[in-house]
């Protein structure tokens, strides 16, 4: 049975972004021309601030020098979060996405653009936004009618304190 280059890196990189109290998304190799770049996504259920992401830099960069993990050849490392429109492909990503509003690919067909309310083992309650005045509807979504689900960027969403007054 062989690993990839990306299975290897995971084994040992894991544990390192572990031990920073941080879960390990992605490892993408990609080579563009002569230049190779490790991207390594990060993130954690309270997020990942630039001082958390410049300690696992250094772990990391420290560990990849010390192996021949990288192979032979020069690369960079770059170390980031998934960022603001970030797929959701597990369980602790919908957890996180809680309050924030997701455009589903329905596995029936269809999108469903919908609020996150609440998360749990078998799949989430949503708050589908009303259309022209109309109220809010709830609908609960198991895990299995979900193809693909994305967080969607909102610019001119009121903050829940500015509601409330």
């Amino acid at each position: 049975m062989s690993t990839t280059q990306s299975e290897r890196l995971r084994a040992l990189l894991e544990p390192l972004v572990s031990s920073q109290g941080l879960d390990l998304e992605e490892i993408e190799v990609d080579s563009v021309g002569r230049k190779r770049v490790l991207r390594v996504v990060v993130d954690s259920d309270t997020g990942a601030d630039l001082d958390r992401i410049a300690d696992v830099s250094r772990v990391l960069s420290a560990k990849l020098d010390e192996t021949d993990a990288m192979g032979e050849g020069e690369y960079t490392l770059e170390v980031g979060t998934p960022g603001a429109e970030r797929l959701l492909k597990e369980h602790r990503h919908y957890v996180r996405a809680v309050d924030r509003l997701v455009k589903f690919q329905l596995a029936e067909g269809g999108e469903l653009v919908a609020r996150i309310l609440e998360v749990d083992d078998d799949g989430l309650d949503v708050e589908v936004p009303g259309v022209k005045g109309r109220k809010a509807t709830s609908r609960r979504l198991a895990f299995p009618e979900i193809e693909k689900a994305r967080v969607q960027v909102e610019f001119n969403r009121k903050d829940k304190k500015e509601e409330e007054a």
